[in-house]
């Protein structure tokens, strides 16, 4: 089973998220795990601090490295092939590849940072990768992880139901193949005089040429 470790000082935007769709079926049919920890846990303080104004001046408040450090540690040595991830602008942007190798390990930690960011030596001695979903800056981890969470999740065999599903999409480099989707009506007209219709090879039954075209159209997601 697939664990999921998310380290968050707003463990609440998750309520509904575990609750809905197939991540909730995957977890009641003990596929995976998600487990949401909040960081004030690892705190000492009586106000349970996790932040403080960062050196050198600026502004915004920073997460501290001590709590980070010990949720990190107490976490990871539950589990034997892990990987702890922090979400950063900085980081490596997540791909269909990435989300291929990490649903191979027994546990993906996930780091959330808020406000001006995280205390550098998380990046530079906890965190095994930095990543980031895309050239822009979030308010923090929390829709990442998400992410990260949905995008792994469906390649754990099971989670989708139909294996066929996910075979006949993934290519040789572990990257993905999106195609173009029609269902019914077979006709639609938005208004008078204008229809549009799925292509007729779709609705031909010959599957073979299907693939063919599917082939065609379809657009490798590897990078």
């Amino acid at each position: 089973m697939l664990n999921f470790d998310i380290i968050t000082i707003f463990p609440e935007m998750f309520s509904s998220y575990l609750k809905e769709s197939l991540i909730a079926r995957a977890q009641k049919k003990r596929l995976i795990k998600i487990n949401v920890h909040n960081l004030r846990k690892w705190t000492k303080d009586r106000h349970k601090t996790v932040d403080d104004r960062p050196y050198g001046g600026g502004l915004g408040m920073v997460l501290k490295v001590e709590s980070i450090y010990k949720a990190v540690k107490e976490i990871k040595a539950k589990g034997k092939k892990v990987k702890v991830i922090l979400f950063t602008p900085r980081g490596r942007k997540f791909n269909q590849q990435i989300a291929y190798n990490l649903s191979k390990l027994d546990k993906v930690v996930m780091i959330c940072g808020r406000y001006e960011g995280v205390d550098e030596r998380v990046a530079k001695n906890i965190a095994d990768m930095e990543l980031s979903i895309g050239e822009y800056d979030l308010m923090g981890g929390e829709l990442p992880s998400m992410i990260v969470i949905e995008t792994v999740a469906r390649l754990v065999p099971g989670v989708l139901g139909k294996p066929q599903l996910l075979k006949e999409r993934i290519t040789k480099s572990k990257g993905f193949i999106e195609y173009p989707h029609y269902t019914r009506p077979e006709v639609f007209s938005p208004k008078k005089g204008v229809y549009w219709k799925v292509p007729k090879l779709l609705i031909s039954g010959h599957h073979k040429n299907i693939q063919e075209w599917r082939g065609r159209r379809g657009k490798a997601i590897e990078k």
